[in-house]
């Protein structure tokens, strides 16, 4: 069983890049296509209290998807992880979790600091 586990988008260069430096590390990841494979509600405030951020700092505000379900005015957190869910595109990449911390891997060296 590896120790750590990524939310990864091969699509994303910078999720290709935290990707990179787990791997140049010898940290053995489980990869998780989150675009696939889609979250549920619970594993995404799940994963909202290991990054200690809310659910709008985890969105992909100038995604398509973001505008035209007008969640600039949503207020609901629970409303805003919904919607994640079902496109998952609005989750912001790459997020690597260890154990009971992750991190956003904004910018992919971020993962560093679960090493």
């Amino acid at each position: 069983m590896s120790n750590y586990q990524i939310w990864h988008n091969p699509r994303c260069s910078k999720s290709r890049q935290a990707l990179a430096i787990l791997e140049e590390k010898g940290r053995e990841v489980e990869v998780v296509k989150y675009m696939d494979t889609l979250k549920s509600i619970n594993e995404i405030k799940e994963v909202l209290k290991k990054l200690n951020i809310s659910a709008r700092e985890l969105m992909r505000t100038t995604e398509d998807e973001y505008k035209s379900l007008n969640l600039k005015e949503e207020s609901s957190e629970d409303k805003l992880i919904e919607a994640m869910s079902i496109h998952p595109k609005l989750i912001q990449r790459a997020i690597v979790i260890k154990g009971d911390k992750a991190v956003l891997a904004r910018p992919p060296e971020k993962v560093l600091e679960l090493i």
